[in-house]
């Protein structure tokens, strides 16, 4: 009895998902449109999301321009230290580092966010280390340092991260969010710093070399991130498996983007990156104009690209072919709808000419299909989105 108690106490263990409850809150757009800084924000920056991805893509050494996160929505809450200190990040598949506001920040982003203070945490190991992410406003650098790191009730220790000095860009003083814990390859990670889901995986604490993406469509509740394991309650059917095709980001191959049967873009292929930490669905300028040409979008003096509400159930399905199997995206899921109206969920970016052609899944995409990130075997799964 006591030897069968224990077996199904082992096997409790290994099936055990951690789960992390995302938030949906207002997007730093929105704030900075009710603060009325959003058209001076605008007329600074010019918004080039490739620059994520390509660090010569702006005029920037390794870019990693914070105004990507301006339409981000979904938040989850991690604790770092002994007793933990609570932050607010971003959940980035599209980054590899860990890093949050310090006690040693006096940047204006810092003073309204909550901040690191080492000496209040019994674990904490400093190094000499710095850290330096240049975004497209400027640089955040810090210093790297080394303590537990609590996620979904999974205490990494000995976790590396970066604990600011200066952040960029006043504009970040509106932003939803503290920090941003990345959960790309470790092969695009500044200053070689171990990722907070190797680390896990490397000390045993999940089950499964995988974690999983369910966005919620719902304002506020329902999205999580699942570490270690997979929760089909969560989607409908079966996931269908998709190899990457680079370990650096969660790269993959799209066959062809098609609407009503014939090809709008990728025709012949291209590489699409699935990526948490960006809202919208990103792809080459002359694609994403010709896009905004067929469901009728217009500029607005915000920047945003507007389209007619009523128009929405008159458009067609866009269809994104991955590894043979149709994933299409209704007119409800790439037109964002609000109290303000309706805009277009697909946002032009600027590639370098040798790239060749490349999208981005964001969490438009995210929210219709439940997304699987498998490192132990290099592959995305996808499935509809209960």
């Amino acid at each position: 009895m006591k030897w069968l108690l224990l077996l199904s106490l082992v096997v409790l263990s290994e099936c055990y998902i951690y789960k992390v409850p995302l938030v949906r809150k207002k997007s730093l757009r929105h704030n900075l449109n009710h603060h009325g800084v959003l058209q001076q924000f605008l007329k600074k920056h010019s918004l080039n999301p490739a620059s994520k991805y390509f660090k010569t893509a702006t005029t920037m050494m390794a870019t990693q321009p914070l105004e990507n996160y301006m339409d981000m929505e979904y938040f989850g809450t991690i604790g770092i230290g002994t007793p933990p200190q609570e932050f607010t990040v971003i959940f980035d598949t599209g980054s590899a580092n860990l890093w949050v506001p310090s006690v040693y920040c006096s940047s204006p982003a810092c003073s309204n966010h909550n901040r690191f203070n080492p000496q209040q945490s019994s674990t904490y190991q400093g190094t000499s280390q710095t850290v330096s992410v240049a975004y497209g406003t400027g640089s955040m650098t810090g210093i790297l340092g080394y303590d537990t790191v609590q996620v979904g009730g999974i205490a990494d220790t000995n976790q590396i991260f970066g604990l600011s000095e200066t952040e960029p860009g006043s504009f970040l003083y509106y932003a939803p969010f503290d920090g941003i814990l990345g959960l790309a390859y470790p092969s695009i990670a500044a200053s070689g710093a171990t990722p907070v889901f190797d680390n896990m995986w490397n000390q045993g604490l999940i089950s499964q070399d995988l974690f999983s993406v369910y966005l919620s469509s719902n304002d506020q509740s329902g999205s999580v991130v699942m570490f270690g394991g997979i929760d089909s309650s969560y989607y409908t059917g079966n996931l269908n498996w998709v190899p990457l095709s680079s370990e650096s980001y969660w790269q993959i191959t799209v066959d062809s983007i098609t609407m009503n049967g014939q090809a709008i873009a990728c025709s012949g292929s291209c590489q699409a990156i699935v990526d948490t930490g960006t809202s919208l669905l990103a792809g080459p300028t002359n694609a994403i104009a010709n896009i905004q040409g067929y469901i009728g979008a217009s500029q607005s003096s915000n920047g945003e690209m507007v389209v007619s509400c009523s128009a929405i159930n008159n458009l067609p399905y866009i269809v994104f072919t991955i590894n043979g199997v149709q994933y299409p995206l209704p007119p409800s899921a790439y037109i964002l709808q609000s109290q303000q109206g309706c805009t277009s969920g697909f946002q032009g970016m600027d590639l370098p000419t040798s790239s060749g052609e490349l999208w981005i899944l964001g969490d438009i995409f995210i929210r219709e299909y439940f997304t699987v990130f498998d490192r132990g075997n290099n592959q995305v799964g996808l499935a509809p989105a209960a």
